[in-house]
């Protein structure tokens, strides 16, 4: 398995992996697209995992604030993070948290952050957010879910509310919604 940046010859396969892992109609695929524009070279990253020369696995970290008393501080989100189904429990999905946190702590970044799973990614260091002093962007976003992982060149100062980029919020793919009613 090789792990690398992705390119603009990879975004085909990826938005089929990301549709496979995330079988929710393209609408993860589509928030990633918009994401790809949010990355610049020393904030954010988009990375594959490619197996046999097939792109199997995608992972973004994108710019975000941080409202911190003191000033906005730039952070990243990882999301989403996507396997292929066929793929899935064979380390690909760890590998490519491992990389991508890796790049970030390179670009300086003080906290990823994440809303995932709180039986997953607590192996990479990932703590409740709340727990650490910052705040959750939405009161939709389950407490446990919300998680960050303070790097290096994080400061103790650095508490606050997690603001997330636009697009977060145009996709709604922020937090968990009730289920509609009839």
């Amino acid at each position: 398995m090789q792990i690398r940046a992705e390119t603009a010859d990879d975004r085909r396969a990826v938005t089929s992996v990301v549709s496979e892992a995330f079988d929710d109609g393209g609408e993860v695929a589509r928030l990633v697209a918009v994401l790809r524009t949010l990355l610049t070279p020393t904030s954010g990253c988009s990375l594959v995992a490619d197996v046999d020369d097939a792109v199997v696995g995608h992972v973004m970290l994108t710019p975000a604030l941080l409202d911190a008393p003191r000033r906005l501080v730039g952070v990243q989100v990882l999301s989403p993070l996507a396997v292929a189904p066929a793929h899935q429990g064979a380390g690909v999905g760890g590998a490519l948290v491992t990389a991508g946190l890796q790049r970030a702590a390179e670009q300086a970044t003080p906290v990823v952050f994440l809303e995932g799973s709180p039986h997953y990614y607590p192996r990479f260091g990932f703590r409740p957010g709340g727990d650490l002093g910052f705040r959750k962007p939405s009161l939709r976003i389950p407490d446990l879910a919300f998680q960050a992982l303070p790097l290096a060149s994080f400061e103790p100062w650095m508490t606050g509310t997690l603001v997330y980029p636009h697009a977060f919020w145009e996709a709604d793919a922020v937090g968990l919604r009730e289920p509609a009613d009839g």
